[in-house]
């Protein structure tokens, strides 16, 4: 059982493995029935990012770390471990209908924009992006790193864009 977080509302917060199997969803419906875990991950990313800057807050609580390759969930890691592709059915967790009207919106707004990219562009496009750069202030190409990416960077970075 995945824990869920709860709002000021009082409502309960969606996890990240809701955000993932939602994403999976989509692509699934635009002819992608599976994507590489990298891409997922970044997908992920943008979502909790344009969810900070259009609903002013988080779709999920879980952290996403600056890791070498780009952003990366690591509970969501954990869950996908080992696998390159992974779709909606084989995602172990996570319930789409936990999402709001507004995440789901959301969520789709991050597809139709980012979705047909390659798993390298996004992750590519991340590393020139100020909220990965300042997590990773520090840490040397290619080295590991567990330093998470601040809400408030992405909400100001993304924001201002």
């Amino acid at each position: 059982m995945v824990n869920k977080g709860k709002l000021n509302s009082g409502e309960l917060m969606a996890n990240v493995f809701d955000v993932a199997k939602y994403v999976l969803r989509l692509a699934a419906e635009k002819g992608e029935p599976e994507m590489t875990t990298w891409k997922l991950q970044k997908l992920v990313y943008y979502s909790q990012a344009w969810s900070l800057v259009w609903d002013d807050q988080p779709i999920f609580e879980e952290q996403i770390q600056a890791w070498a390759n780009g952003p990366v969930c690591p509970d969501l890691y954990q869950r996908h471990k080992g696998q390159f592709k992974i779709t909606a059915n084989s995602l172990d967790a996570g319930d789409h209908r936990a999402l709001t009207k507004a995440e789901r919106e959301t969520v789709e707004a991050v597809v139709r924009r980012y979705g047909k990219k390659t798993a390298h562009y996004l992750s590519e496009l991340t590393h020139q992006e100020a909220p990965w750069k300042r997590a990773r202030k520090g840490v040397k190409d290619g080295e590991r790193s567990e330093k998470p990416i601040s809400h408030a960077d992405m909400a100001e970075y993304y924001g201002g864009l």
